[in-house]
C-alpha cells in the first residue's frame, strides 16, 4: 500500500541529503542509523519515528521542522 505522505517526506529527505553531498551510508553513519533504514525512508516504505527525525535533522545540520517543509506538487 502506497502512502503519499511517506513518499513526499522521503523524497524531501533525499533532496536535502543530496544537497549536502551525502550518500545514504554517510547520512546513516552520522545519524547513527542503518543505510537501509535511510533508504526505506527515502522510498516511502518506512514511517520514521520522532527520535530518528531528530537524529536525521542533526546529521543534516537543520532544524527538525525543516524535514516537514515539503512543497506540494
Amino acid at each position: 500500500m502506497e502512502n503519499r505522505e511517506l513518499i513526499q517526506f522521503g523524497l524531501h529527505l533525499k533532496k536535502l541529503r543530496m544537497e549536502r553531498g551525502l550518500s545514504q551510508e554517510q547520512l546513516g553513519l552520522i545519524a547513527e542509523l542503518d543505510r537501509t533504514y535511510i533508504s526505506g525512508i527515502e522510498r516511502g516504505i518506512r514511517n520514521v519515528g520522532l527520535i530518528n527525525i531528530f537524529r536525521i535533522a542533526r546529521a543534516l545540520n537543520i532544524l527538525p521542522a525543516q524535514l516537514f517543509s515539503i512543497e506540494e506538487k
